[in-house]
């Protein structure tokens, strides 16, 4: 009778699909490893369904593996020119294939309810970081969650926090980035949240985005 009591809240989200962003190292810490495998079993237990960069090596492949595992839907998204790169063997699940590094993260950002940052390098930080850019200029109001594991991404909050004491980022778009040492509690956070709207400055759409973004990249090349 007990389990039956616990049962409802782990099926109950508000998330359809979340986004993952992830190494395609599995990091020299197996307390990360752990952590992907751990955040697959919550989006199952919750029922939601993974999209996230289509590896199939390091953290993407564990977070992918165990969503697999668990029944749900997994969508990889993949440059054509990175497949022989980041998948080796059999792919996870469903792959799409995109033509750049743009589409893949405008992809990945339109599929998902909400955005969940495990461990990474340079490409996890820069897909991390757009997504939340696009939340402070209200293209999106989802979610933005930062695993951190182990203190990973202390470093990271102390730069966030110290740039908002000098001015260049308001407390309110401190507010997007919601961050918890484990998945459990990050995914119970992100449930929670509330996107504040002080400041929006347009409602830009994904696709407006990118081609602004094309417009000054030609202009700069000019």
């Amino acid at each position: 009778m007990e389990n039956q009591q616990q049962q409802p809240p782990s099926v109950k989200s508000r998330f359809s699909r979340v986004c993952v962003f992830c190494g395609s190292s599995p990091g020299k810490n197996p307390s990360y490893q752990l952590a992907a495998i751990q955040l697959g079993h919550q989006l199952v237990e919750r029922n939601i369904d993974l999209v996230y960069g289509g590896g199939s090596i390091g953290l993407m492949g564990l977070v992918s593996q165990a969503v697999y595992d668990g029944g749900r839907h997994v969508l990889g998204v993949i440059p054509k020119t990175l497949m022989p790169r980041e998948i080796t063997g059999e792919p996870v699940g469903e792959v799409r294939a995109v033509s750049d590094m743009h589409q893949r993260k405008a992809e990945m950002a339109r599929q998902a309810d909400a955005f969940i940052a495990l461990p990474g390098g340079y490409g996890t930080l820069e897909e991390l970081l757009e997504v939340i850019t696009w939340a402070q200029l209200g293209i999106h109001d989802k979610p933005v969650g930062l695993l951190n594991v182990d203190g990973y991404y202390n470093s990271l909050l102390s730069f966030i926090d110290k740039a908002v004491d000098e001015g260049f980022i308001t407390p309110s778009a401190r507010h997007i980035i919601v961050s918890a040492p484990t998945a459990q509690e990050l995914m119970s956070k992100l449930e929670e949240y509330e996107p504040r709207h002080s400041g929006v400055a347009s409602k830009l759409t994904w696709e407006m985005e990118q081609q602004l973004g094309y417009t000054i990249k030609s202009e700069i090349a000019r």
